[in-house]
């Protein structure tokens, strides 16, 4: 017997008020990249994300193996404080420096023959020994880095995630997400940052993502001194490097292509205009 008027309308009704909470969430989780202005749908708060990336980020360093070449492990930290003190000064510039409120940087090298790196929410930042033959001098180093903490700073990575909850829990809170589902939740986590393709296929960043990382990357790596002009070799470097069928890891979610030089190279004269010769 199929369902009266009142019946059907009463159902619609159900319906409608049960989106009612997700609706919200979409409406009150909108952000903005710096820069670029584009808005972003972030669910998960700042302070939230940075805890859980503290954790992660200590378990991968317990169970991976530093480095003990002294001056690479210098050199990592190096570029990388300079790189963090540009975009401390970045945000401070434009009055804006809660955006970092519970970031406490830290920049390990992990010995591994992987041409490989990746940044957390948090400012927490892992370089592999392997994509340091690449980078060749401090300002290849700048340009991986600064393309990494791009990511993390305009918050690709919990967009990337957002949009995993939102399919995969109707946008359900990430506190509730990990008490229900703490291994998906994990695994979410993982992938949304590019960290260990262990938990699964990667979430790739996007061609729009990957365009903002590499324009705030380049402004970053001149404000912290290092001529831009570097990135265009270190990505015709990486583009040179892939061997047999595979790319480097790091090119897994990172395509390094004629489009992507031609597009850095229309992106030199902003940067340059943030640079100052360290």
């Amino acid at each position: 017997m199929k369902p009266t008027r009142p019946q059907r309308s009463r159902g619609r009704s159900m319906a409608a008020i049960a989106l009612l909470p997700a609706l919200v969430v979409l409406l009150t989780s909108c952000a903005k990249v710096p820069i670029t202005g584009r808005q972003q749908l972030n669910l998960i708060p700042g302070a939230q994300i940075n805890s859980l990336a503290g954790e992660e980020y200590d378990q991968f360093l317990a169970s991976h193996t530093r480095s003990n070449d002294a001056a690479a492990t210098a050199q990592v930290r190096r570029v990388g404080q300079r790189i963090a003190g540009a975009v401390e000064r970045f945000y401070a510039q434009r009055g804006e420096q809660q955006e970092l409120e519970g970031y406490a940087w830290e920049f390990n090298l992990i010995q591994d023959d992987q041409m490989n790196a990746f940044a957390m929410p948090g400012g927490k930042v892992v370089v592999y020994t392997g994509i340091l033959p690449v980078a060749e001098t401090d300002a290849g180093l700048a340009t991986v880095i600064g393309h990494e903490v791009a990511h993390v700073v305009a918050r690709h990575g919990n967009e990337r995630m957002s949009q995993a909850l939102l399919a995969q829990f109707g946008g359900l809170a990430l506190e509730a997400a990990l008490k229900q589902k703490p291994q998906e939740t994990r695994n979410l986590f993982l992938a949304a940052y590019g960290i260990g393709a262990q938990v699964g296929v990667l979430l790739p960043y996007s061609r729009l993502q990957e365009s903002e990382s590499d324009r705030l990357g380049l402004i970053f790596m001149a404000m912290a001194g290092y001529d831009p002009e570097a990135a265009v070799g270190f990505w015709q470097r990486m583009g040179s490097s892939k061997t047999g069928g595979a790319p480097p890891e790091f090119l897994s979610t990172h395509p390094a292509d004629d489009t992507r030089i031609r597009n850095l190279r229309d992106l030199l004269p902003e940067a340059r205009s943030y640079y100052q010769a360290g």
